[in-house]
């Protein structure tokens, strides 16, 4: 194996470990799963194809820039639920409390644009403390991307949202 592919793999599963050993413990402590634990239970065996593990907020405040965490906790991307195409995303408590930031909000819009695209439905499985204070207004205007996509959606593809989270600020939205 080239030493590029040692290297992608190190970062995938930097990635994939979310906010670390430690905190998947509290979470499961809770009896909760992991939001790439709930991916797996939800969708077919072998069907997710993530995007943007790598992407990384772009707060620079409060000393942000020292916890740089790769997906910035949230997973998303497609995957198959009885052989039938979905998109998801599911926040993930371990990194930064799942609180919402710019480009944790640009990953779920992205997902959502791909499935008004070929009209799939949208699954995404909250578990968040909120938006990330951080961020100050930036992240507000990420949540009203994502509602600004939730109206526009409607009209395309079936929404379903489960909160799983301290947070209630996006509920569940089931149409047709």
């Amino acid at each position: 194996m080239g030493s590029n592919s040692i290297e992608l793999e190190r970062r995938r599963e930097g990635a994939r470990a979310g906010g670390g050993e430690k905190r998947v413990a509290a979470q499961h402590a809770k009896g909760k799963l992991t939001a790439r634990e709930r991916l797996d239970v939800l969708l077919d065996e072998g069907s997710f194809e993530e995007l943007d593990m790598f992407v990384e907020h772009n707060c620079t405040d409060f000393g942000m820039t020292e916890q740089v965490i790769p997906g910035d906790g949230v997973v998303t991307g497609s995957g198959t639920i009885n052989g039938r195409l979905v998109f998801v995303f599911s926040q993930d408590f371990t990194v930064f409390g799942g609180s919402l930031s710019e480009r944790h909000a640009q990953k779920i819009c992205k997902i959502m644009d791909m499935a008004m695209k070929v009209g799939a439905p949208v699954i995404g499985l909250n578990d968040s403390g909120g938006a990330r204070i951080q961020e100050g207004v930036a992240s507000l205007g990420g949540y009203a991307e994502v509602f600004q996509r939730n109206v526009l959606a409607r009209a395309w593809c079936r929404n379903f949202r489960s909160s799983w989270a301290p947070a209630r600020v996006v509920r569940c939205i089931a149409r047709r």
